[in-house]
């Protein structure tokens, strides 16, 4: 029996700098697609059921394991990229969630 290795990547941000944040984006999506990410959704106004939530925007990725989604985030071309997100952004959080264990 195969176990999915697939996790997604999900990070919820604030933009406080549109310039700057645009020059993360641009190029956000050609480092993303060399590492096998696949980029799911984003939304701006996340309906919170319950809770208090920053305003901002939570982005969703997929790659095919944790360590794939590892050597994207600690590449040399994206750390440099990041630089931009971390000068025109907050971060409230960043997580990997991994699929459901098989059961015995």
């Amino acid at each position: 029996m195969s176990h999915d290795s697939t996790v997604h990547f999900i990070a919820h941000f604030t933009v406080n700098d549109k310039d700057g944040y645009r020059l993360y984006e641009k190029g956000f999506f050609p480092i993303l697609k060399a590492h096998g990410g696949e980029f799911i959704t984003y939304d701006d106004g996340a309906k919170v059921l319950e809770g208090a939530r920053e305003a901002g925007r939570t982005v969703i990725i997929k790659f095919e394991s944790e360590e794939a989604c590892l050597k994207w985030w600690n590449s040399a071309e994206y750390i440099e990229l990041a630089k931009f997100r971390k000068a025109a952004t907050t971060t409230h959080s960043i997580s990997i969630v991994h699929p459901i264990p098989p059961r015995p």
